[in-house]
């Protein structure tokens, strides 16, 4: 028989753990850049919407089939809808883990960004100086290995150094969050960064790209339908509750985003000078200044539509590696702000990784792998596969959109595991315990059998098309961004699970018999 999994030694251990599994890079790179490109509160409204129409429904799921499993997510899915569906499992697994192979370089991009923020060797001569020699040198594989290497090392000695990882990361993050929003809102223009945020333009929530965006972003940055919060919560002590932890967590995980949002728009508003307050289109600015750095040395009026061409529309790397060290060099003790930022990073990206690390080594150790043996898999795995998003920047961005697709895939396998199982069976008997600090109501059935396959199948279909409306080679399969590329990894990791499962279910099955 199988050794009893470890516990999480508190309640407050694990909400931190669970916390530092969800609060990552997205949170505090993605979200204000997504946010601000969306209309900034008219964004949030459909954001929060789908925090209770995809991400806590979803958790819940994830806490009740690791209470009920005890297992990894090839594991669960077996017990839950027999070994025919072992595929199923293995497809949720294998996300996860790819994400980890390029969340890694990102973490340690992080780690390097944080030591030339010390040093002062950021933000560079010109915007973007830094950055460039940077990816284009081979320290991006030295910093991927150090992060892999953590991440590890950490997992290697259990659970339990998960969670005191957690009770000394997340608190800091924490309070590194709000120092840096505070600062941000008290700088002179920081209200027209606020107004931004949290102005609603009604007539916008007409415009489906920004649903599509709030579904996006809330998958990403809550981890539900990742695996994640599944091979947490197989760690839950005995007599757990269940459902106020799954609210807890992903509403403190969107706090800290909106946080993030608002310390990264209101150092932009108040950085550079003379930002118009009615966010009127300003053709006159838009064709005087056709970058951003000319627009900042002339220190005359700007609208805001120069900023979407700019500062936000450089993507995640752009906004994080290239401006934001820009913008924090403006302000007085910008250098120790910057260091706080990278700091605030840095951990974020640490203990999401730790959680991907987790998830696939906990997979093999349900197929009955010594957990030692396991990490160590795991470890030359992480860094080996991460090597070409190390090396080539285009190779990450590719990965990030074919298995940021797949998370959609992998929230509709949970909803249909449970479907399968039994709706009503699985709420009162998961979420609706006895140990349980307050029940949910019928509303979790409807959402989880119509809501959350809905949403998936409509936010899968509208990015595909939307990605082949926009190339004309839009079933090329070596594209960064299109549609060939998404259906030919698909197929090649679906194909080969579906061929595998009666192995996959083997093996895993006969670990609990031996």
């Amino acid at each position: 028989m199988t050794a009893k999994p470890e516990s999480f030694s508190s309640r407050w251990v694990m909400i931190l753990a669970m916390l530092g599994m969800a609060v990552g890079t997205g949170n505090i790179w993605r979200f204000p850049r997504i946010a601000a490109q969306n209309g900034g509160g008219e964004f949030l409204v459909a954001w929060v919407a789908f925090l209770f129409l995809w991400s806590i429904p979803l958790i819940l799921v994830e806490f009740g089939m690791g209470r009920q499993t005890r297992s990894g997510p090839v594991k669960a899915f077996i017990m839950m809808m027999g070994p025919k569906w072992a595929w199923m499992g293995a497809f949720v697994a294998f996300v996860a883990t790819a994400i980890m192979f390029y969340y890694s370089v990102v973490a340690g991009w992080t780690i390097r960004y944080l030591i030339a923020s010390v040093l002062g060797e950021v933000p560079g001569e010109t915007p973007g100086a830094f950055w460039n020699t940077y990816v284009s040198s081979s320290w991006p594989i030295l910093t991927h290995g150090v992060a892999m290497g953590l991440g590890v090392w950490v997992v290697s000695r259990g659970v339990g150094a998960i969670g005191k990882v957690a009770k000394v990361l997340m608190p800091s993050l924490l309070v590194l969050i709000v120092i840096l929003a505070v600062r941000a809102v008290t700088l002179p223009g920081a209200s027209d960064g606020l107004s931004y945020l949290f102005s609603v333009d009604w007539s916008a929530l007409g415009n489906p790209r920004l649903w599509v965006a709030a579904l996006t972003q809330n998958a990403w940055d809550t981890g539900a339908g990742w695996g994640l919060v599944l091979c947490y919560a197989a760690y839950l002590r005995e007599r757990e509750d269940t459902v106020l932890n799954a609210f807890i967590i992903p509403t403190a995980n969107n706090i800290i985003s909106l946080l993030a949002g608002i310390m990264v728009l209101c150092t932009v508003f108040s950085v550079v000078p003379g930002l118009v307050s009615d966010f009127a289109a300003d053709p006159t600015a838009l064709a005087a200044y056709p970058t951003l750095e000319a627009a900042i040395q002339s220190g005359e009026r700007l609208s805001p539509d120069l900023l979407q061409q700019t500062i936000f529309a450089a993507g995640n790397e752009g906004l994080t590696f290239v401006w934001m060290p820009q913008l924090f060099a403006s302000l007085p003790a910008g250098r120790f702000l910057m260091v706080l930022f990278f700091l605030a990073l840095a951990f974020a990206a640490f203990t999401s990784l730790m959680a991907m690390i987790e998830l696939a080594t906990r997979v093999f150790v349900d197929a009955g792998v010594e957990r030692g043996r396991a990490i160590r898999m795991v470890g030359v795995a992480g860094f080996l596969l991460g090597l070409p998003s190390a090396i080539f920047n285009p190779f990450l961005q590719n990965q990030d959109w074919v298995w940021a697709v797949a998370l959609m895939v992998s929230g509709l396998f949970f909803a249909i595991a449970i479907i399968t199982s039994g709706v009503r069976r699985f709420r009162e008997t998961q979420l609706n315990h006895e140990d349980s600090d307050f029940h949910v109501g019928r509303w979790w059935e409807i959402v989880i059998s119509v809501l959350v396959p809905l949403q998936a199948l409509i936010l899968m279909g509208w990015l595909l098309v939307d990605s082949a409306k926009a190339s004309d080679d839009w079933l090329h399969p070596f594209r960064v961004y299109n549609v060939g590329t998404v259906l030919a990894q698909f197929a090649v990791v679906l194909g080969a699970l579906l061929l595998l499962n009666r192995w996959i279910a083997s093996r895993t099955m006969a670990s609990d018999a031996g």
